[in-house]
């Protein structure tokens, strides 16, 4: 006697399409940390994640809605906020002793000169160990804000030396 068919269901996060279980199998085989950015419309966020058994541990998070308290008066949805977002990120991971990582772009296709890496090589910038290469990176205007205006240029730097003066050694 048969019970009836058998359907071959895939896991849940994969059907709602939130996780790509084989690329997260690759990045977990390297036994680093993870640097996971992700963007919205009007944000990006970083976060140092190490995997446990138990569940992923955060030990590092940074938002660009967070830049505002250091000083940042332009929109978050840009370039030069995720650059310092992740520099900010991993000027905390730094504190926790995190060394290196690994970028994880989730499901986001990777657009050379975007915000994702805009946000890597902030956290590059910062002192992180990551594999890289130069030709993804934004141009150096576009990481400071030069391509916006004078003013979101100005405040990029301003911003830059308080995330050094709040978050640094």
């Amino acid at each position: 006697m048969s019970s009836g068919p058998t359907y071959n269901v895939k896991f849940r996060r994969r059907r709602e399409s939130k996780t790509n279980y084989k690329k997260r199998l690759g990045l977990l085989k390297s036994n680093k940390d993870r640097l996971v950015v992700r963007k919205s419309n009007n944000s990006t966020v970083c976060e140092i994640v190490t995997y446990k058994t138990e569940g992923d541990k955060v030990r590092a998070h940074f938002t660009t809605s967070s830049l505002k308290k250091l000083g940042w008066k332009g929109h978050t949805g840009n370039i030069p906020a995720a650059y310092l977002t992740g520099y900010a990120c991993a000027k905390k991971a730094m504190k926790d002793k995190v060394g290196e990582a690994v970028l994880d772009l989730g499901l986001v296709t990777p657009v050379h000169g975007g915000r994702i890496f805009g946000a890597l090589k902030g956290a590059i910038d910062a002192g992180l160990t990551m594999p890289s290469d130069e030709k993804v990176f934004p141009k150096d205007g576009r990481i400071s804000g030069k391509h916006i205006s004078e003013d979101v240029e100005k405040n990029f730097e301003e911003t830059k030396k308080n995330i050094d003066k709040e978050l640094g050694e």
